[in-house]
């Protein structure tokens, strides 16, 4: 029984004193989207914006979890036939999501370079679709490399890729076979700071 009882206090201990280490501080984060979508023909990348919010669990020098929850203006530029005619025009199609996310952050040396990877529920908020109905979510991986300075501002490289055919397409539609699976896939490229809590 005493045995019992010193390992549940050491445990306690080593609770208590891994909690002590534990840094939480609030941030912002935002940059730039280069969006587009998968397995479309003549389609082109657009540019857009994210931003949004963090909150950087810094459990030690090497790592951290980092729950965020983000803005992100995503979508391609597909072609638009005009009426009776072989001519076009790229339109810029609006994929626009509120993400909720978590990115585990891996410090090399306990320095600044880090490297992040994580998931994230996407939830679609509005489109400019008028032909197709995109679907109103997406999950995804995120992937990416980063800096953070010693006042707290980081600079990020990322990317992240849908896993959710967003047009939901289950194979035949007006005798037509789906075969390729159309997937979001966005490169982000920008900075972040985190407020410094005691």
């Amino acid at each position: 029984m005493k045995k019992i009882t010193l390992i549940a206090f050491v445990l306690f201990i080593g609770i208590l004193s891994s909690k002590a280490q534990v840094k939480v501080s609030p941030g912002l984060r935002g940059g730039l989207n280069i969006s587009t979508l998968t397995n479309i023909d003549y389609n082109e990348s657009k540019s857009d914006f994210y931003v949004g919010g963090l909150v950087n669990i810094k459990f030690n020098k090497f790592f951290s979890l980092q729950p965020e929850i983000t803005y992100s203006r995503q979508g391609d530029k597909g072609r638009e036939y005009l009426e009776n005619s072989n001519q076009y025009r790229y339109v810029n199609y609006e994929l626009n999501y509120i993400t909720l996310g978590a990115v585990a952050k891996f410090n090399f040396n306990g320095g600044g370079f880090h490297v992040l990877a994580g998931p994230s529920l996407d939830l679609k908020i509005d489109d400019n679709y008028i032909n197709t109905k995109p679907e109103d979510y997406d999950l995804s991986i995120v992937g990416g490399i980063g800096y953070t300075l010693p006042n707290g501002l980081t600079f990020e490289a990322r990317i992240k890729q849908g896993l959710v055919d967003i047009y939901g397409y289950d194979g035949f539609d007006n005798d037509y076979y789906y075969e390729d699976v159309i997937l979001n896939q966005v490169f982000q490229i920008g900075i972040s700071y985190t407020f410094k809590t005691k």
